[in-house]
């Protein structure tokens, strides 16, 4: 398909503005289930969000990136991460607009466990001790698989500023986070999606 000159600049410069509106939509259409679903706490949802059918689609991947990096502003940390897996691309997807964008960041993975061999790490990725970084996550519930993300790098020698999740399901995530001392803020919250959340878990 070919554009005009000053359609394909408008083009460009569409792809590079971050719209929530489109991520709520996409997230809607793509990440959001109905139903009867067991939550790693043991809870029972009347819904689900699959993160990866966002994080792992070109537009979704897109607008997260973008969205991630109008939140972390002009103070960039060091480096972004998370838990693995499915922290994995969104750390990708940042690094890859920042990357557009020309501004310097680094990324890192967190794994559930250690490397069998090797140097038998939980840390992945080119961050060093004393380096400020910030943990991504697609969908929040309680904090738990962040909060364990966080450990993970105090125990490698990173100083983590923040949380930043895609979703927050309002089940008291946040509140985990500023107990334990740790800034939290979210892309889209699920009211925001047109969904009531559940009581936060105990």
């Amino acid at each position: 398909m070919q554009f005009s000159l000053p359609l394909r600049r408008s083009f460009l410069r569409d792809a590079a503005v971050y719209d929530k509106s489109a991520l709520a939509e996409l997230v809607k259409a793509k990440a959001l289930k109905f139903g009867e679903f067991k939550l790693v706490s043991g809870q029972i949802s009347h819904y689900y969000l699959d993160g990866k059918q966002v994080t792992l689609d070109s537009e979704g991947s897109r607008l997260v990136g973008l969205g991630i990096l109008e939140l972390l502003g002009e103070d960039l940390p060091d480096a972004v991460g998370g838990m693995s897996i499915g922290a994995d691309p969104i750390t990708a997807a940042v690094l890859t607009i920042a990357g557009v964008q020309k501004k310097p960041l680094r990324g890192f993975m967190v794994r559930k466990e250690a490397k069998g061999h090797g140097l038998k790490k939980y840390i992945e990725g080119p961050v060093q001790n004393g380096e400020d970084v910030v943990i991504v996550e697609d969908v929040v519930t309680t904090g738990g698989s962040s909060l364990l993300a966080i450990e993970r790098c105090k125990e490698f020698g990173l100083n983590v500023h923040r949380v930043i999740a895609i979703i927050d399901r309002l089940q008291g995530g946040r509140e985990a986070f500023e107990q334990a001392g740790y800034e939290f803020s979210s892309l889209l919250n699920i009211r925001e999606l047109g969904v009531e959340p559940l009581a936060a878990s105990s």
